[in-house]
This record gives C-alpha cells, structure tokens and sequence, in this order.
C-alpha cells in the first residue's frame, strides 16, 4: 500500500461545503490516469475513462468528512460551533481541532472541569453544546484570522497499528484513496464500458453530491465505496457486529437509506468469488451512503450497490480500517470494472 498517499489523503481538510484542499488533491492525483477530468457547480469531481461499449459504470467515493462550522465567537476568544455530520460528542473531550480562517489555527475542544461539576452533571451524557474551542488567544487575537462560518476538522496524524491504518476521516477518505489506488491499477487497461469515477461533496450532511452527480452521470451500473460498521470489539453482541476487520471487504444490501440492486449483490459476490477475493456481507440498517442516490437519481434508475470498508470507531475522533480488507477492496473494484460484459442483467436471471 502507498501509505504515503493515504496519509496525504486523510490528513488533507474537506468539511462538507469547503472540500477545495481534498478536491485540487485528488485532481492532482487522479490527472494522468484518466481521459477527462470535469467539476460540476457543487464541486463534485468527475473524471472519465473511455470504454469500448456505451454503457457507462458510475463509481463514487465522498470527499469529504465529520466537521464543525464557527458560530460564535464570544468576548473572550472562545468559539462557539455547529456540526457538519454526526458526530459521538463524547469522544471530543480535550481532543484537538484545527480552525480553518485565514490562517490554520489549532484549538482544544473545551469542556467544564469534572472537578466542578455537580453529581448531577457528572452522570449526564455530554452534549456538542456542552463543548467550546479554545485557541489560547484573545478576541482581538482571534478576530484576525476567524470568522463566523469558518469550517473546523480534527486534528490527527495517519499511523499504523499493527496490521491496520488508524486516522481522522477514514469515513471517507479510504474509499477515496481505493478508487484513486484503482484508476491508477487500471491506466493500461482496456475498460469494456466508459467509466465515470466521480469524488463527491457533501456526503455527510446528506448525500447532496451525489445527487447531483448522480443525475449527470446517468448511468448504467454504479458501485458505491464508503466504510461501514466494525463492531467486533469486547461487549458487541454477535448480530451487532456488522462487519469485522480482517474478514475482507464487504458488500452491501442494506443500509438504512438503500436496498441494493439484487443483481449488483449477486454480481459482486461473484466477481468476488471467482478471484478469490475475501468478502463479508453487510447489513446495515441506521445510517446512509451515497448509493441511495447512485441508484435513484439516473433518469432510468441505475442497477447500483456498494463496497464497504469495515471501520472501527467510525464518526469518531480516530477511525482505524485492516490493509487486507483495504487491498480487498481494490481488488473487488478493479474486476467488477472489468467484468462487467460477463454478466446478464434481465430480471429472470
């Protein structure tokens, strides 16, 4: 794996709506592997690879990740803040951020010493709104560099562990290095269909992008990537796992807004299969992914699944995926790409 890459990959900010740094990165990346490269008004980025038939395959990965956007900031410097996706408020504690102005600035994600809390408050769930960011500065410090609706992500460096790859914004920043990783395994490679790989914004404030892009494309076929639950650590229960690391890549058949394109299902398994390439299935029925709308949003529909990146301790402030399951993936990608002209579509199959 080019851990050089994925490093710059996860660590590059893109709150949603503010995706340029990830955005002009991958347009650097992607350029001389493909034919066309193109961004739409909402800065979704597609690139094209001709194929030898007029079908075309759409594949998506989401730009950008979990942030935070300024709101307020008070009489004594301190910054007051909304959310840009979900996030599990009791993993901020102390946890450092960097406030994007006009100038990056590293804060602290600040909350009442447990030392003055009451009983009650000791026991309460902490809230976002229990947090505020400190940037060790004054007002007039800070009013130099920040300002209402200025985006915030986390500040984390990409390690490795083991046989894993822990970081921020491994939702999604993985699937977009597997599909950066897959354009660049293919670039000699003949494709049987013209495909549209296309990095989305706005993913995790509701799938805006894709919708768009989605439409644009019109496809025939379309495979999402995204991450997916990993709950196989002490105290999960067998049927809360969802996925686990090490067990392969998983492919998609529910989650709370799809149900995947049985033919898709049925076509990856078996691309899956025929490679000998280690796969898990995936049911996840809370929460989202952009193949909802890479399945509905074509003006016929589009026959559309997803390969999922099992990740523990997703949407919060470290996420942490297998390499196997990451090379899996690539793999899984790379032959359904081109083994597309192999497989019957109709209904009665």
């Amino acid at each position: 794996m080019n851990i050089e890459r994925l490093k710059a990959i996860c660590e590059a900010p893109g709150a949603p709506g503010f995706e340029d740094r990830i955005r002009n990165l991958v347009l650097r990346e992607i350029k001389p592997f493909v034919d066309e490269i193109a961004i739409d008004a909402m800065g979704n980025v597609h690139a094209l690879r001709k194929g030898e038939a007029s079908r075309k395959v759409l594949v998506t990965a989401h730009m950008d990740e979990i942030s935070f956007i300024v709101t307020h900031i008070d009489e004594d410097g301190f910054l007051r803040f909304h959310t840009l996706g979900g996030f599990d408020p009791k993993t901020l504690t102390s946890q450092r951020v960097i406030v994007h102005g006009r100038k990056d600035l590293i804060g602290v994600m600040g909350s009442k010493p447990i030392h003055l809390m009451t009983a009650e408050e000791r026991n309460k769930v902490v809230q976002i709104q229990d947090y505020f960011i400190d940037l060790g500065m004054t007002r007039e410090e800070v009013i130099r560099y920040v300002e209402v609706g200025n985006p915030v992500t986390r500040e984390r460096t990409t390690i490795e562990m083991g046989d894993c790859i822990n970081a921020k914004s491994l939702d999604n920043r993985i699937s977009v290095f597997i599909l950066i990783e897959t354009l660049i395994a293919l670039k000699d490679t003949p494709l049987p269909y013209d495909l549209a790989a296309v990095f989305t914004v706005q993913e995790e404030v509701g799938l805006r992008g894709a919708m768009v892009s989605a439409h644009a494309v019109d496809a025939d076929f379309g495979i999402n990537l995204d991450t997916t639950i990993a709950f196989d650590v002490p105290g999960s229960k067998s049927h809360e796992v969802i996925t686990s690391l090490g067990k392969g890549t998983a492919i998609k058949i529910l989650d709370g807004s799809v149900i995947c394109d049985q033919r898709m299902v049925r076509y990856l398994k078996a691309t899956a299969d025929k490679h000998h390439i280690t796969w898990q299935p995936e049911i996840l029925t809370a929460g989202g992914t952009d193949t909802a709308y890479v399945q509905r949003m074509g003006k016929k529909g589009t026959i559309a699944g997803a390969i999922s990146i099992p990740t523990r301790h997703i949407h919060q402030v470290i996420e942490m995926v297998h390499k196997q399951d990451v090379r899996n993936s690539i793999e899984l990608l790379k032959h359904a790409i081109l083994d597309f002209p192999t497989f019957a579509w109709g209904w009665d199959e």
